[in-house]
């Protein structure tokens, strides 16, 4: 591991800037005006909703209208209609979102960035970057996902992408709306905001049957947001935020052998449970000294309470005995009550930090343009217990783990662009400095810590040929640090696992013309130590690392005939395509705890879920109040282990096996008459009821069945 001070970002990264009193002018911000106060408040990832063109890398923005004509009912549903972004299905709301960039392993979203208004998403970015929640995408009033050299501006995982999640401005005027929606399978939803004089409030509860047997989901989310103009020069934003949830799920996948005698929606265990309590609460001040000069901090709250009772983490765990596992292996109905034994996975994370940035514009060298540094204090507590109880439905019993995790970072970046003519430069530094710790409290157990310092650079560029075309280019280093279980072994003794270093580069061409936009990007991310957990891979196969390649080309084009033709409506599409050529292992990922290949592993083999293409299209139609459209997603073939296994066992524990690909349709239509405050909806997701395989990683989990929706929704 590289070990550098924090000193060192700082001096590297001094030179890119500019001093905030060689400021040139920029368009100042109004007190009172309600845009400004949003500019002010919130980190952004690409920059303003108008003006992704400026990016130097990729970029795109998701907004609300896009995500309320669709009808996304989970952010599953939105983050499939970017190009490079997969997404994979789990309980059938999008509560535990699975979401990979450019080829990385959705699994729990771990190789990906999560941002709320630019501050961290995630409970514990650093330490264990897995996600177990996720808020109602109908609060949001955007989502940007970028996957260029931008990322430094934020982390610690810069390596795939980032995805920010943008919440609404709060209105001055008094205005909300309120809408319910019931669907099949027990579906029912209620969402409604409202506020007024800067303060916004938003409420969202939703539950049904989830898409296996013995499944039931049921969520709340409550979100305030005030925004205040203090002074001229000064303003605040206030968020908070409460989530519960309480569902009966499982974690384990089928069998082979059950998911050819059972079918799709076969689960067994019907006394699981999964208890989640999250609060949230940060506070951002904005000064702007002069024009041009800004100076943004955050400080930032979080803890998350997830409680998740299960009798079967996976279709070889012996926790109900060798008998009861070897008849789920022959495909046989089991009695889960039978056993007397349930698992109490329990976790309990707090997080905290202050950001605070520095922006201001510049002339330096006879050019114009802007710079940013800043800084950011983190941590993260994480404490996880395992307890052991005697029956099927038992919430207490034996304690054999109780581990103290923690993560603590200081980090810096500086970034600058040049405006040289029709040409902007981007070179950007970004440092972290990371301590974890790890503590067994159960009787004689051990601690032990470690430390990890990386410096990372990244250079974008973006060329405006015209009006209509520019193109871009970016490269840059990815990091992104390892669990604290894995750096740290359970003796307290450092293991030999690294951190996850990349060069990332890519190139692309953006075009807007009279209604269509196109962007075009081939991307490459070379992986000097790309860190994976076996038992995502194929079977038990514990932690390993080893060189990776990704690469491949991304598509996207949006066509509005009535903009073409100067008058409203009619048709539109939108297309995005992902080409995944290379997603392979360079070298044979290694063991970190004996340093042998890891089982399957081979140079030249694909790596797991990461399929070759995918396609998201989408077709509508507006005529008067009617807007309907229909939309297919394709995903092509998947390898589920290392060895790229194409047939399993026939008494397969349905870890390994080929996935194959799919198209699952959906259609929408929406009813929006003018001057009224009503307005009406029916949507159906896999409207085929399309049967297929989207995860082996504990087994085989099928894509959610067919889904009918219906709603209606009250503007004031």
């Amino acid at each position: 591991m590289r070990r550098r001070p924090l000193a060192v970002a700082l001096a590297l990264a001094l030179p890119l800037t500019a001093s905030p009193l060689l400021a040139t002018p920029t368009a100042s911000a109004e007190a009172g005006d309600r845009e400004s106060r949003r500019t002010l408040a919130t980190i952004e990832v690409v920059g303003t909703l108008d003006a992704p063109d400026s990016a130097a890398g990729s970029a795109t923005i998701l907004d609300q209208s896009v995500i309320v004509s669709s009808r996304a009912l989970t952010v599953n549903e939105a983050l499939r209609k970017v190009p490079g972004v997969t997404v994979r299905d789990e309980e059938g709301f999008g509560l535990r979102p699975n979401i990979g960039i450019r080829g990385s392993n959705p699994t729990r979203s771990t190789k990906v960035l999560l941002l709320e208004d630019g501050l961290p998403a995630m409970y514990a970015p650093y330490g264990d970057n897995a996600s177990y929640y996720h808020a109602p995408i109908q609060r949001y009033d955007r989502i940007e996902v970028l996957k260029g050299a931008g990322l430094l501006r934020f982390g610690p995982q810069t390596i795939h992408g980032a995805i920010n999640y943008i919440t609404p401005t709060p209105p001055i005027d008094a205005a909300g709306h309120v809408e319910l929606s019931a669907g099949t399978r027990g579906y029912g939803a209620l969402h409604a905001s409202v506020g007024g004089s800067g303060l916004l409030v938003d409420f969202g509860h939703k539950q049904g049957d989830g898409a296996r047997d013995n499944t039931a989901l049921e969520q709340t989310d409550l979100f305030a947001k005030y925004e205040r103009q203090l002074a001229d020069q000064h303003a605040l934003t206030l968020r908070a935020n409460v989530l519960r949830e309480e569902s009966q799920v499982g974690y384990s996948g089928v069998t082979d052998a059950e998911a050819r005698n059972f079918g799709r929606e076969y689960y067994p265990f019907q006394d699981d449970l999964f208890d989640i309590e999250h609060s949230a609460f940060s506070a951002s001040h904005a000064w702007t000294p002069d024009e041009g000069v800004q100076l943004l901090t955050s400080a930032y709250y979080s803890q998350f309470l997830r409680d998740w009772w299960r009798q079967s983490s996976t279709t070889t765990d012996t926790q109900c005995g060798t008998a009861f596992r070897d008849a789920r292996f022959r495909g046989e109905g089991v009695d889960p009550r039978a056993c007397n034994s349930a698992q109490g996975r329990l976790r309990n994370y707090y997080t905290w930090g202050v950001d605070t940035r520095l922006s201001w514009a510049t002339s330096l060298f006879g050019t114009a343009g802007n710079s940013e540094v800043g800084l950011r204090w983190h941590e993260e507590d994480q404490i996880r217990f395992q307890v052991n109880g005697t029956s099927p439905a038992a919430r207490s019993g034996t304690f054999v783990e109780n581990n103290l995790r923690t993560a603590e970072a200081l980090a810096a970046f500086a970034t600058t662009t040049f405006d040289i003519g029709r040409l902007q430069l981007t070179p950007s530094l970004r440092h972290e400095d990371i301590a974890f710790t790890r503590l067994n409290r159960l009787p004689g157990g051990l601690g032990g810590r470690d430390d990890l310092a990386e410096t990372t650079w990244g250079l974008g560029a973006n060329w405006t040929v015209g009006g209509a075309l520019s193109l871009f280019a970016s490269a840059h280093e990815g990091f992104a640090p390892p669990r604290v279980e894995d750096l740290i072994a359970g003796n307290g003794t450092s293991t030999t696992v690294d951190a996850e270093q990349s060069l990332n580069l890519e190139a692309g061409v953006r075009a807007r013309w009279r209604g269509i936009d196109i962007e075009a990007t081939a991307f490459r991310n070379d992986f000097d130590n790309q860190v994976v957990v076996g038992s995502i891979a194929g079977g038990s196969t514990p932690l390993a690392q080893g060189e990776t390649e990704y690469a491949g080309l991304e598509f996207a084009a949006g066509f509005n005939r009535g903009a073409l033709q100067r008058r409203a409506g009619e048709f539109y599409a939108n297309l995005a395509v992902t080409w995944l050529g290379t997603a392979d292992q360079s070298t044979a990922l290694r063991r970190v705890d004996t340093g042998q290949p890891a089982n399957g592993s081979v140079a030249g083999n694909r790596l797991p879920y990461a399929p070759e293409l995918a396609t998201t299209f989408r077709l509508g139609y507006v005529r008067g109040a009617w807007d309907g459209s229909v939309e297919v997603q394709q995903v092509g073939r998947q390898w589920a282990d290392f060895a790229n296994t194409r047939h399993p066992a026939a008494n397969g524990d349905g870890q390994f096996g080929e996935l194959d690909g799919y198209a699952a349709w959906s259609a929408t239509l929406n009813w929006t008459p003018e001057n009224s405050a009503w307005s009406a909806y029916v949507a159906a997701k896999n409207l085929t009821d399309r049967t297929y395989i989207v995860d082996r990683t504990r087994g085989i989990l099928f894509g959610n069945p067919r889904q009918v929706v219906a709603g209606v929704r009250y503007d004031w």
